[in-house]
């Protein structure tokens, strides 16, 4: 239950106000940036949330429309409404808040539980009642923080590291996610690739291909599905490598003929395609070239 110390708005300068709590929230630079657009556009259309905490004012809700603010010159003050709050219960207001406005992440109330039990020593049974919801709920949002690595947490607070991936950084060991996050940044992986790669990594059990999946990640994606492959493995000899290019050249081949014959099969497809393409799916002398004395 939220307890406000005044129905009357604040008027804040942005300076005035602190982001304590603002390392409970995942910062996503795209959302900083519509929101600027907005405030550009609109103006501020409701105002943020703010408690009193060393004798400061705290944010806790209305972290895209500050981080906005102090980027825009044309305005000055932010329209604020005081809530009285302890560190518990401001935790919990951020749940809430953003629970409230369908804008609440699975990774942020994680960061908001780990905070409650760790940081401020409340049992899981505790945190679920403050919260209203079911201990079940708590000790699984508790678990999906934990098994991010420090260095996989760290990135994820300052926006190098989505919620989307990090959803698939938690699938790996901890020892382990340090180097998958270097691939992903080094290759600028998608979120669908990085899914695949942690897939393709699991199902790896000998630690060489492993490696080679994370030195060539799109490379090992490509071989996974059976494409053409590359032009070097270094898991094989010079002669295996050798062997590895031939058959490339021949699933390249086994492509175009399944293509001609597709092509020359499907429905309405013109005679002439269909008269020029059998003989040469045939192998007939008839597309030879036949050359005059």
């Amino acid at each position: 239950m939220l307890r406000w110390a005044s129905e009357q708005l604040l008027e804040l300068q942005p300076e005035e106000i602190g982001e304590h709590y603002g390392r409970y929230r995942l910062h996503v630079p795209e959302a900083e940036r519509a929101m600027m657009k907005s405030l550009e556009r609109y103006g501020q259309l409701s105002p943020v949330v703010v408690c009193r905490r060393n004798d400061r004012y705290e944010l806790i809700d209305g972290f895209k429309r500050l981080g906005a603010v102090r980027r825009l010159a044309q305005i000055d003050h932010l329209s604020a409404r005081l809530m009285e709050a302890d560190e518990r219960t401001g935790k919990a207001a951020i749940y809430g808040l953003n629970r409230a406005g369908g804008r609440t992440r699975e990774l942020e109330e994680a960061w908001i539980i780990h905070a409650l039990v760790r940081e401020d020593g409340m049992s899981q049974v505790e945190v679920a009642e403050l919260l209203g919801r079911h201990k079940s709920w708590v000790c699984r949002r508790l678990a999906l923080i934990e098994r991010l690595g420090a260095k996989a947490r760290d990135a994820l607070r300052v926006g190098l590291l989505s919620p989307t991936a990090a959803r698939q950084i938690v699938r790996l060991p901890q020892g382990n996610q340090g180097e998958v996050l270097d691939a992903v940044r080094r290759e600028a992986l998608s979120g669908a690739e990085l899914a695949a790669v942690v897939d393709l990594w699991l199902g790896c059990g000998d630690r060489s291909q492993q490696q080679y999946i994370l030195a060539h990640p799109r490379q090992a994606l490509s071989q996974a599905k059976g494409t053409i492959p590359a032009g070097r493995d270094p898991r094989l000899s010079e002669a295996g490598n050798h062997v590895w290019k031939r058959v490339g050249l021949l699933l390249e081949c086994w492509a175009a003929w399944k293509s001609g014959w597709r092509i020359m099969a499907a429905p309405g497809s013109p005679r002439k395609t269909a008269r020029f393409w059998r003989p040469v799916l045939r192998g007939s002398r008839a597309t030879r070239p036949r050359w005059r004395r």
